[in-house]
């Protein structure tokens, strides 16, 4: 099993109602696993969850970015302005 935390922010960390959430999830599990996870648990996530930028230990990553035990994973929504 794999153990990690997400952090949210801005709107994504409003729509879940927390800034931090432990993760638990089989080996082999990506980015893409947690984020349908959080879809699941957390009603509200879904709509922002096609625009978040995401981060795996202070660096960018994309959806089949693979998880490991310990990860840190941020959630932040799309910035707009001028």
């Amino acid at each position: 099993m794999l153990r990690g935390t997400v952090k949210l922010f801005a709107s994504v960390r409003e729509a879940a109602g927390r800034s931090v959430i432990e993760w638990e999830l089989t080996n082999g599990a990506t980015v893409e696993t947690l984020v349908a996870h959080l879809q699941e648990t957390l009603p509200g996530l879904d709509e922002r969850s096609d625009h978040m930028w995401i981060a795996v230990n202070r660096q960018y990553a994309t959806l089949k970015t693979a998880l490991q035990d310990g990860d840190e994973v941020a959630l932040f929504p799309p910035v707009s302005g001028g």
